[in-house]
């Protein structure tokens, strides 16, 4: 008998890993890490739906704490989006999950450790290298990589042990957390399909534009409309104002770490609001170079973390680079919320450096004289005449 610990989400895949593992006579550990997507009444759901399954102990580890600390916070300061578009819901909660899977079994002293992953995903990378560094005498174990197993095949396993479950309600893959809920589905597995309304876990409840204030301290989300509250809060108290508005909805497609190309939807309209106004403040207060050198090192971090990386020693070095960059961005960011769209219209800081003291773009310049402007364009000039002077055509 084998002493598992499964990473278990209550969906479809680690239900089928459940079931088949715990019916081989092993003594499965079931183990749920929450990083903000699940409810109190969910979570009991899943100890009930676990331990009917087969297994041998279920256990919530709340991980919401450690999420924003670790990676949700670098991800704001580096205003991080995957091409541009995708705020990594699923692959930053995965490092942590990973991480908290690893403590547990080795506290339990488990022999092996088993994932829901396919073989034709991400999660499978960022799950084994986690898994292979941090405790490489632990087995791993991935009853779905290794049969190639589809979701429909997973359905049928658990219906015909006595498992209800519908295959309509299970052809769409979710993962929620608290930066953001992933879809994925038949319309993510072509190139020219959308996701239905219905596959989007928020729905349209307001229709009517409402104006907030979001509040960052040294680039940490502080306040909403002037109400203060701790980051964990406030994060999932503005994603669930901008779910009823159906606010921050896409489809990423990117290119995955074995090589093909995929699509996922998602849902996070919380996560995308607050980096655009965090990006919009940081606007007003950082100098031009600290905004590029930021740029390139939170797109590395980004790749990194959305690869597996995490534990590489180069992300702790940009981790204290976006520490550093954040000391002056504090200030209030004024948003307006609309249905499926949202305007930022501005910002307050002590820190703005758009100071009227040294002049007004394309109006006024107060601290230099026309004769300092033609002379530095002059300057700058130079370089391109001498080129093309020495280089003209004959």
């Amino acid at each position: 008998m084998k002493k598992i610990v499964l990473a278990y989400s209550g969906g479809l895949d680690t239900s089928y890993c459940l079931k088949k593992l715990s019916n081989e006579g092993n003594q499965v550990h079931a183990v749920c890490v929450n990083t903000g997507g699940f409810s109190k009444t969910q979570l009991e759901s899943f100890k009930i739906k676990a331990m009917d399954l087969g297994a041998f102990n279920y256990e919530t580890i709340n991980a919401s704490k450690s999420y924003y600390e670790k990676i949700i916070k670098y991800l704001i300061f580096g205003n991080v989006l995957r091409n541009n578009t995708y705020p990594l819901s699923v692959s930053a909660e995965r490092t942590i999950q990973a991480l908290e899977i690893i403590n547990y079994a080795n506290k339990n002293k488990a022999t092996h450790i088993a994932h829901g992953s396919t073989g034709a995903g991400n999660d499978q990378v960022r799950f084994d290298m986690l898994f292979q560094i941090m405790a490489p005498e632990i087995e791993i174990i991935t009853p779905i990589r290794d049969n190639n197993l589809s979701r429909l095949d997973e359905t049928k396993y658990l219906q015909k042990n006595g498992v209800k479950i519908k295959w309509d309600s299970a052809k769409y893959s979710f993962n929620k957390g608290l930066w953001g809920t992933s879809v994925g589905g038949d319309e993510t597995l072509t190139s020219d399909k959308k996701l239905p309304e219905d596959a989007y876990p928020g729905q349209l409840k307001e229709k009517k534009p409402v104006d907030l204030t979001i509040s960052f301290k040294n680039g940490e989300i502080s306040a909403i409309d002037g109400k203060s509250n701790d980051p964990i809060t406030l994060i999932n108290l503005f994603s669930e104002k901008c779910s009823k508005y159906c606010l921050g909805r896409d489809i990423h497609v990117g290119d995955t770490i074995i090589g093909i190309k995929g699509r996922v939807g998602f849902e996070a309209g919380g996560p995308i609001v607050i980096l655009k106004a965090h990006h919009l403040l940081e606007k007003h207060t950082l100098t031009k170079w600290q905004q590029f050198q930021k740029d390139q090192l939170s797109s590395f971090f980004g790749m990194h973390l959305h690869e597996g990386h995490y534990l590489d020693p180069v992300m702790r070095d940009i981790e204290s680079f976006l520490e550093s960059s954040q000391k002056k961005v504090s200030g209030d960011v004024y948003v307006t919320l609309h249905p499926h769209r949202f305007e930022l219209n501005g910002i307050k800081s002590k820190n703005d450096l758009m100071s009227s003291d040294f002049g007004s773009y394309g109006e006024s310049n107060k601290k230099w004289t026309a004769q300092d402007a033609k002379g530095f364009i002059k300057i700058m000039s130079n370089q391109n005449k001498i080129y093309h002077h020495v280089n003209k055509e004959k």
